[in-house]
């Protein structure tokens, strides 16, 4: 065992039969374990949170393949290190097969030039890609790629995924097997736990246990569920607050006050919060909200959720969670109407596609005397001088008479 390694870069799995998880890609039944174990793999792109086995996958296909297997990162690689697997590739006294792997972490990273690159090597074979990332690929990845490539949607390990790696640990001699280490099932779920679908996470928590716990006089290492609490940080979140993850909670944040769900709004809320996310951003989705989906029914949510917004300007983290809070239970239990927003909207299409015509002459301005003798103002009734201050005119040009824009509902009481 090499203890200048990390137990998290130990445990990685050697062959699909080791790999633990992904069940729904890495099931005997399904594509890519079958490709994998025929050695018939096609370019792909694997993208999941960090700590789900993007790179242990890679590892995996490296220790089965016939093919030479290539492994750069996008962060400190660039066009000049493709080309130089290109030319190894093609070179028949290095790699007789005519053809390759190549493994890039964290291709997101790339630019256009780079990904750009890639493309003809990927399109007539030569290069076998396996791209690794935790965004999106449809977001960061250049579509041609994309097209040429399977793309793999990786989920968070389970916790009994999680749990089933730390026992393996325990008795691995390239693990922890070496130390009489005495852990309840119940501490390491624990610990399974707080990693929220990360192993790595979870197998640095569990090293730093070990390796910082003296040994009792019984000849064993005792962890508790306090030692694993002090050597692990707080369950670890998977949001970033630049990634697919912010979009997807804040999504969801949204639709569970247009929902009228004032749980899941809360929930969303904090984790947006826990994840660092800027609470004037959180507090301006709250005002759209108010606007569009509560809108008429219940005008006084869009001066609440403005008010909450200047209160979170003014006050800060952490006090700012409460008034976030506040605003969006309000709005999630207001009655609904979007009447305002399909308004607006059907009335921008029509200005942008049709012939609306002209504002009727009896409603145009007339700050000059003279422009009345051409026809301005000429005819217009002023509401105040009838009963109701009320009184029955045109006000659409004339194509757009009849027009119906705003089409009151149940839930508008105006």
């Amino acid at each position: 065992m090499n203890s200048n390694e990390p137990l998290a870069f130990r445990m990685r799995p050697r062959t699909l039969e080791e790999y633990v998880g992904q069940e729904h890609v890495l099931g005997k039944d399904k594509i890519l374990y079958r490709t994998i174990k025929a050695d018939r793999l096609s370019s792909i792109i694997l993208f999941g949170p960090p700590g789900c086995g993007k790179t242990s996958l890679a590892r995996v296909i490296s220790e089965t393949t016939k093919y030479k297997f290539y492994k750069i990162n996008a962060v400190t690689s660039g066009v000049a290190d493709i080309k130089r697997v290109v030319e190894e590739t093609k070179n028949f006294m290095i790699n007789p097969a005519g053809k390759s792997i190549l493994f890039i972490d964290e291709i997101h990273r790339f630019n256009k030039l780079q990904q750009d690159a890639l493309l003809p090597f990927v399109e007539n074979g030569t290069i076998i890609l396996i791209g690794a990332t935790t965004e999106n690929p449809y977001f960061e990845v250049n579509k041609a790629l994309i097209s040429r490539s399977m793309v793999i949607k990786l989920e968070p390990l389970t916790i009994d995924n999680v749990f089933t790696i730390l026992k393996n640990a325990l008795t691995r001699k390239d693990g922890l097997g070496e130390y009489n280490i005495k852990i309840e099932d119940e501490t390491l779920k624990k610990l399974a736990i707080i990693a929220n679908g990360d192993v790595r996470t979870a197998l640095n928590g569990l090293e730093v246990a070990v390796l910082t716990t003296n040994m009792d006089a019984d000849g064993y290492i005792h962890i508790t569920d306090e030692i694993i609490k002090n050597s692990v940080q707080d369950r670890k979140a998977i949001f970033d607050k630049n990634g697919e993850s912010h979009y997807d909670n804040i999504s969801a944040f949204i639709k569970s006050m247009r929902g009228s769900d004032p749980d899941a709004a809360v929930f969303y809320l904090a984790r947006a919060l826990n994840g660092g996310e800027d609470p004037m951003f959180l507090a301006r989705r709250i005002v759209i909200c108010a606007s569009e989906d509560v809108g008429l029914a219940n005008p006084q949510a869009l001066v609440i959720a403005n008010s909450a917004m200047q209160a979170v300007h003014m006050v800060g983290m952490p006090e700012a969670r409460i008034i976030l809070s506040e605003a969006a239970i309000y709005v999630a239990l207001s009655k609904k109407s979007n009447a305002s927003y399909l308004a607006i909207d059907k009335a921008l299409e029509d200005v942008k596609t049709k012939e609306t015509g002209e504002v009727p002459m009896h409603i145009r301005n007339a700050p000059i005397e003279d422009m009345k003798e051409l026809g301005y103002h000429e005819g217009y009734l002023y509401p105040h001088d009838f009963p109701g201050h009320y009184v029955e005119q045109q006000y659409l040009p004339d194509k757009m008479v009849g027009t119906k824009y705003f089409i009151k509902d149940e839930t508008i009481d105006l």
